[in-house]
């Protein structure tokens, strides 16, 4: 009898359960191999074959996993898909942790296990999973055969110091830096055919910068985008080198040339290098984790991303729109920094979550809704003439934190909304701090 509960170890080992497999289920030997390299926590055999030991069997070839679980809008179906990515060097001499975060694909991924990144946010649909996956690994791919690594500081985009002075027609472009000479690399991808090519010359001559289109098909959407690669010239950087890595990358990843493993359920996928209870537990994507309320928070999930919380109960219509104007004469003001900008834009994004949980069918419907945190006011008197200095803004957010704090029952999920008031003031009274 087939022992289910059986888990290889080694190659041999799932060469044996997979001739078991064979007979026992009359399929073919290589699915066998598979469905045994699975019971081994691999991906599929070939994953088996590089990490599992065996005899005579070389130093195992690194290696990353990527999941991705999706759910159906409409219906019941839903499955994991996981694809495993062959690498030159270990994974984190390529990037680091907080690197990953920072490039496409990676963004709602979380790294697991030393061999696996799970994304927390459900997919629409199994394309839609593939799709992500492949992003990721095209994202990869790049850094693992240029060495850049991306880049924080956007504000070197702008060749003039202003986002009026940055490359002209540039789309989906991301921000890098070379590790060894931390010269500053503009990567964009426009759509084929866009670019106004004379006028981007023009616009480099007069910065100082070079711009030049590889043959790569690019990153963000291979083959129907170019990819372009713009720096400062003023040290005298080997653009022709860079391009050189560019263009020997091997062709995108996409959806087409899928070979990834694929499941018809949620089932958590653990990979090999997880070894402990904690590892299995981190191995399952949030947004499968359906969680209970408690005496001060309630779970939600918007559309496909995993479960959140938000506070119990609600201030009532009246308090958001004022939060929603607070928050939009922070923004619209020229005296704060960026810093606060994605910190206020990010708040009033989950603002406008909760009012849309909290109120009652027929409030607010349609553009009214929106008005409340995104729709400009022309002429806000209440807070236009604050929001002109600096004072005038730590006072705004001073009182939006107490108006905040008062709305809502003390809980994690409020903390992290008062933590970017709070980092927001910071930005504002260091930068009056090295101003005067």
């Amino acid at each position: 009898m087939l022992n289910g509960d059986v888990r290889p170890s080694t190659i041999e080992g799932v060469k044996r359960l997979a001739t078991q497999y064979r007979k026992a289920r009359d399929i073919r030997h290589v699915e066998a191999l598979d469905l045994a390299a699975q019971a081994a926590q691999c991906a599929n055999f070939r994953h088996a074959q590089r990490i599992l030991p065996g005899r005579g069997k070389p130093i195992a070839q690194p290696y990353v996993l990527l999941t991705v679980y999706w759910v159906e809008e409409k219906g019941w179906g839903g499955g994991r898909e996981t694809f495993e990515v062959a690498l030159s060097k270990p994974l984190l001499d390529i990037c680091s942790k907080t690197q990953f975060k920072r490039l496409r694909g990676f963004g709602t991924m979380r790294m697991v296990a030393p061999d696996h990144f799970v994304a927390d946010e459900l997919a629409r649909d199994q394309d839609g999973a593939r799709d992500r996956i492949c992003k990721a690994v095209r994202s990869l791919r790049f850094v693992e055969y240029t060495g850049l690594r991306p880049s924080r500081d956007y504000r070197k985009a702008y060749a003039g110091g202003t986002a009026d002075t940055q490359l002209p027609g540039n789309d989906h472009a991301t921000e890098w830096v070379d590790p060894a000479t931390s010269q500053f690399i503009v990567i964009d991808e426009p759509y084929q055919g866009v670019p106004d090519e004379a006028k981007r010359a023009a616009w480099a001559a007069r910065y100082g910068w070079r711009v030049a289109k590889t043959a790569s098909p690019g990153m963000y959407n291979p083959y129907c985008c170019d990819l372009y690669v713009a720096t400062d010239d003023r040290h005298s950087y080997d653009l022709e080198g860079l391009i050189a890595k560019i263009d020997a990358l091997p062709a995108p990843l996409v959806t087409d040339d899928w070979s990834g493993v694929s499941a018809p359920s949620l089932d958590v996928f653990v990979s090999p290098a997880a070894k402990t209870t904690q590892d299995r537990r981190r191995a399952r994507s949030r947004g499968t984790i359906f969680p209970e309320p408690s005496a001060t928070t309630i779970p939600y999930r918007m559309m496909f991303g995993s479960a959140e919380r938000r506070p119990a109960g609600g201030p009532g219509v009246e308090a958001h729109i004022e939060f929603g104007r607070m928050i939009k004469a922070v923004l619209r003001s020229s005296q704060r920094p960026y810093g606060v900008y994605k910190r206020m834009n990010s708040l009033r994004s989950t603002l406008e979550d909760w009012l849309a949980l909290e109120i009652g069918r027929g409030q607010l419907e349609g553009p009214e809704f929106f008005d409340v945190y995104y729709h400009e006011e022309d002429d806000d008197a209440t807070y236009a003439d604050a929001s002109r200095s600096r004072t005038g803004l730590l006072g705004i957010l001073d009182d939006l934190r107490v108006k905040l704090a008062g709305a809502y029952p003390n809980c994690g999920p409020l903390r992290r909304q008062l933590h970017k008031i709070d980092m927001s003031a910071s930005f504002i009274r260091k930068m009056k701090t090295k101003t005067g």
